[in-house]
């Protein structure tokens, strides 16, 4: 049987909404922004999802956040290159 290539996929959950960020997204970074953000009152956090969607986040002291990691088959798409999306709609334009 041959070996599989894969990848890791991050999960990020934000008050119950999932996202996978794509591969391109420093963790650690974005981390580092929702600290900050749950410091003021509210302030949107920006990121890239599987699919190279931009998302933004608002992010309150109060925002339930989750994070989690997987290794899943790889995906050659998932790039984060915003200008490019592969996924939902995107694929039909």
């Amino acid at each position: 049987m041959a070996d599989r290539e894969t990848m890791i996929q991050t999960e990020i959950v934000f008050d119950g909404a999932s996202f996978l960020l794509s591969q391109d997204q420093d963790v650690d970074d974005l981390r580092e922004r929702i600290e900050s953000a749950t410091r003021s009152s509210g302030t949107f956090v920006d990121l890239v999802v599987v699919g190279n969607r931009a998302v933004s986040v608002l992010i309150t002291p109060n925002t339930q956040v989750t994070i989690s990691v997987a290794s899943v088959a790889y995906d050659p798409r998932d790039t984060g290159d915003v200008d490019f999306p592969y996924s939902g709609y995107h694929d039909e334009l």
